[in-house]
C-alpha cells in the first residue's frame, strides 16, 4: 500500500510561485513513476506533469510547460512541483499520483495510488 500526502498549496497572487510537495510512504519509491494532476471546480481532472522512476524523463501539459517543473528526491521519497508565473486558471486542487507499471504516463487511469490533494488558489 502506498500513501501519498501533498503539501504546499495555498493562496498566491497571479505571477507568483508555489512549490508543492508529495511525500510517499513506500519502501520502493524509486520504482514508481510519479505524476501531478489538477482538478478545478466543474472540470475534469487533468494531467499537469509526470516524472520517470529515475527522474531522467519529465513530461508536461502544454498549459504549464515552461512555468512548472517536476522533480523528485528518491532518498526522501518525495516528488515536487515547482510552479512559477501562476495564472488564475492554474487554480485547482492538485493531486500527486504513483504509477507502478509504466515509466511515465499522462493518463490518470494508469496511476495506482493518489493523494488527497492540496488546494492552490491564484488571485488576479
Amino acid at each position: 500500500q502506498v500513501q501519498l500526502v501533498e503539501s504546499g498549496g495555498g493562496l498566491v497572487q497571479a505571477g507568483g510561485s508555489l512549490r508543492l510537495s508529495c511525500a510517499a510512504s513506500v519502501s520502493a519509491f524509486s520504482s514508481y513513476a510519479m505524476g501531478w494532476f489538477r482538478q478545478a471546480p466543474g472540470k475534469e481532472r487533468e494531467f499537469v506533469g509526470a516524472i520517470s522512476w529515475s527522474g531522467g524523463s519529465r513530461y508536461y501539459a502544454d498549459s504549464v510547460k515552461g512555468r512548472f517543473t517536476i522533480s523528485r528526491d528518491n532518498a526522501k521519497n518525495t516528488v515536487y512541483l515547482q510552479m512559477s508565473s501562476l495564472k488564475p486558471e492554474d487554480a485547482a486542487v492538485y493531486y500527486c499520483a504513483a504509477c507502478a507499471m509504466l515509466d511515465n504516463s499522462r493518463d490518470m487511469y494508469e496511476y495506482d495510488y493518489w493523494g488527497q490533494g492540496t488546494q492552490v488558489t491564484v488571485s488576479s
